[in-house]
């Protein structure tokens, strides 16, 4: 017997970033199952690729006035109920933390990470208290919830209290046909889109975001230049504007002369072929309740540089190079890597032999299961 899914897909921004990315990879699976009958509610934006990519699922375009936050979240509350008894929903997924108060289908919430309650100040004054809200609501209200690493569910238990159900856990995948080494065919095209010339360099994928450690990074490579310049490529960073305001500053600030470069956001056509070209990426987040740049840098078949806060162990493994978030052992750890070629290599082949087996058909199963298991608990 097939389970009726409602999925509120409407908070996927325009940039795709954050949970853009998961449920871009996440629905087309899901539609694909044949013990599930999916219905997307979707911003108008979005229409095209769903049904490109999931054509069995019913889309649901909603106003467009609820690229607005606040319009949004009202939507959630008032009309996304209705649409739930209109489809005879089973199961409602909310996919980013928040969830409708009033809805008799089960409640199934997605809650990417709990930083909000561990690095509150990595966070905006706003962003903090309303996320630590709805993440407690979640866990004591949701049918079930789902978390993406052990991290960030043992988090949650630690956090927001004890939650109704166990919290899930499902990995997020990798597409490993575009992350790949084979991205490095794209090379030239990159590079001449990019404006990036011959050079070998250094990647940075991610949001400039006080998490993400970018100051410490260009730290690190600065000092780097200047103790080895025979050794050090530049660093470059592909992402958009956050909130970190001081390495913004800094990024915009760059002369010729600096060791890095910031290229803004990049669009994810060039991305495989920006990580597999490069001779390493680092990832120095101090907090993180996944990590999918690390992930796909492994299935590109590169090594990763990062830290071993949180989520991230469980996405790299045995196989990226941890490091303390500080720019010494940072730069320390970069230059032994880069002086190691075959070390790289190794690490690189090794990388992408573990990102194979982190697919978005398992995340698809596993969020099935989640979803038959609230359906019976609520019924």
């Amino acid at each position: 017997m097939s389970t009726t899914v409602l999925l509120d897909a409407t908070s996927i921004p325009a940039d795709s970033g954050g949970v853009g990315r998961y449920l871009r990879e996440l629905v087309p699976e899901l539609a694909r199952r044949d013990d599930l009958v999916l219905h997307v509610a979707c911003q108008r934006r979005d229409v095209a690729w769903l049904e490109h990519d999931a054509p069995s699922a019913v889309l649901h375009p909603v106003p467009e006035s609820t690229t607005s936050v606040a319009r949004r979240l009202l939507w959630e509350q008032t009309a996304l109920p209705r649409l739930a008894r209109r489809v005879r929903a089973d199961v409602v997924h909310s996919p980013h933390y928040t969830m409708p108060l009033l809805v008799r289908a089960a409640r199934v919430v997605t809650l990417h990470d709990a930083t909000f309650f561990s690095h509150p100040e990595l966070h905006g004054r706003l962003k903090g208290p309303f996320f630590r809200r709805w993440i407690r609501v979640a866990a004591r209200h949701a049918d079930r919830c789902i978390a993406p690493s052990r991290a960030t569910a043992d988090e949650v238990g630690r956090w927001a209290g004890t939650p109704s159900h166990p919290v899930a856990v499902s990995f997020h995948g990798v597409d490993t046909e575009r992350y790949s080494p084979a991205g490095r065919r794209l090379e030239a095209e990159m590079r001449r889109e990019l404006g990036l010339g011959d050079a070998p360099y250094l990647a940075f994928v991610g949001t400039i975001e006080p998490r993400k450690n970018v100051g410490p990074l260009l730290d690190a490579v600065t000092r780097l230049a200047e103790r080895r310049p025979d050794l050090a490529p530049r660093l470059l960073l592909a992402g958009g504007r956050g909130w970190d305001d001081a390495a913004v500053a800094r990024l915009e600030g760059a002369t010729p002369d600096d060791p890095w470069r910031w290229l803004g956001y990049v669009d994810e056509r060039l991305l495989p072929a920006f990580l597999a070209s490069s001779a390493l990426v680092a990832y120095p987040s101090v907090a993180e309740g996944f990590g999918l740049p690390v992930l796909e840098a492994l299935a590109s078949g590169v090594p990763v540089v990062t830290t071993d806060r949180l989520a991230a162990p469980e996405v790299g493994g045995d196989v990226a190079v941890y490091c303390e978030p500080d720019a010494d052992s940072l730069g320390r750890t970069l230059e032994a890597l880069l002086d190691d070629e075959p070390r790289r290599t190794e690490l690189g082949a090794r990388g992408r032999d573990r990102a194979l087996t982190f697919t978005w058909r398992r995340t698809a199963a596993e969020h099935a299961d989640v979803y038959t298991a609230a359906a019976r608990s609520a019924s």
